[in-house]
């Protein structure tokens, strides 16, 4: 046992180098110009990172997903507990640049939602309420949004459905403007809409139609809603 006390060399037991000695290879602790890391985080420190910039980063992920309003954004930040200071500054940059414009969102948004689902201004005014879009942006948005054109858009989407409904008369055009309805059409138009179709589509529908006194039946709706 004692000739392995007396053991030396580079093995387990071996004596760390002294100092001074001529020796090139840095130490551990010491960079390679002979710096102290000791200033510099290990590999298991981070570096705080700045509010700003992980407001930014979380806006731009939700803005690649699809367009938002600055009243999305500020819901997603407040989620992930940005504050509102930091919040507002960078939403209030956003503006300036045009990164996020709801005049512009609430545009593209009547316009798609309306050629692409056929809803109208009501249902449309919904969406855009409860994604923060303020109610005179919006209704300037759906201005765009002619009575004309709505009524052509509820007589195509009763059209599409004709060729497949089933049923007598009287419980296609109930169907029918029930559909219309959820897609927030007002009384007259759905069954305006409904009416001049099934007048088109066959006898028994036209003289189905012919009974059926609009205006009366969409003041009773009106006064049910």
């Amino acid at each position: 046992m004692a000739g392995r006390r007396a053991r030396t060399g580079r093995g387990w037991d071996a004596a760390p180098p002294r100092a001074g000695a001529d020796d090139t290879t840095p130490h551990p602790r010491q960079g390679h110009r002979g710096r102290s890391e000791e200033a510099e985080p290990t590999s298991g420190e981070s570096t705080p990172r700045d509010e700003s910039e992980v407001a930014r980063e979380i806006c731009l992920r939700q803005l690649a997903l699809r367009p938002r309003t600055r009243a999305e954004l500020a819901g997603a930040l407040a989620k992930k507990g940005i504050s509102a200071e930091v919040s507002a500054e960078v939403l209030d940059r956003y503006d300036e640049v045009g990164i996020i414009d709801d005049a512009a969102f609430a545009r593209a948004w009547v316009s798609s939602r309306h050629n692409g689902r056929g809803l109208a201004r009501r249902a449309l005014a919904n969406e855009l309420r409860q994604r923060g879009v303020d109610g005179e942006v919006a209704s300037e948005a759906l201005g765009e949004l002619d009575e004309e054109t709505e009524a052509q858009t509820a007589r195509a989407l009763v059209d599409r459905k004709l060729r497949t409904a089933r049923g007598e008369p009287d419980a296609v055009f109930r169907r029918l403007v029930g559909m219309l309805a959820r897609k927030g059409y007002p009384p007259g138009v759905a069954i305006r809409a409904v009416k001049d179709a099934l007048a088109a589509q066959s006898a028994e529908a036209a003289e189905f139609a012919e009974q059926i006194d609009a205006d009366a039946l969409a003041d009773a709706e009106g006064e049910r809603g």
